[in-house]
C-alpha cells in the first residue's frame, strides 16, 4: 500500500466502519470519513499508539459526543497500528 492511495484510504474506512463505535456504519460508509485524513496523516508522521489513541478520544468525546470506556480507543489504537505496519510489510518498502 502506498500512502495516499486509494487501497489506503479504503483499508482505514474499513477498521472504522467494523469498529463503528456510534452504531451507524451499516446503514452510512462514510460517516467516519472524517477521521480519514488526520488519522493518515499522523500514521505517516510516526505517531505511535498513545498518539493515536488520544485522537481517537478526542474525536469520539468532542466530535462525536460519546464518552468512551478508556479501552475502546486504545484497543482501536493498537488494530491501526498493526494494520498500519502490516500494510507497509505488504508493499515491501517496510512503511506505507
Amino acid at each position: 500500500m502506498r500512502p495516499g492511495t486509494d487501497v489506503t484510504e479504503n483499508g482505514l474506512r474499513h477498521l472504522l466502519n467494523e469498529w463503528d463505535p456510534i452504531g451507524v456504519a451499516d446503514a452510512v460508509q462514510d460517516e467516519y470519513n472524517c477521521m480519514l485524513a488526520p488519522l493518515l496523516q499522523r500514521l505517516r508522521q510516526g505517531a505511535d499508539q498513545a498518539e493515536i489513541g488520544e485522537f481517537l478520544w478526542h474525536e469520539l468525546e468532542d466530535h462525536f459526543g460519546l464518552t468512551p470506556m478508556p479501552s475502546e480507543p486504545e484497543a482501536m489504537a493498537a488494530r491501526l497500528m498493526s494494520w498500519w505496519t502490516a500494510a507497509g510489510r505488504a508493499d515491501g518498502t517496510g512503511c506505507v
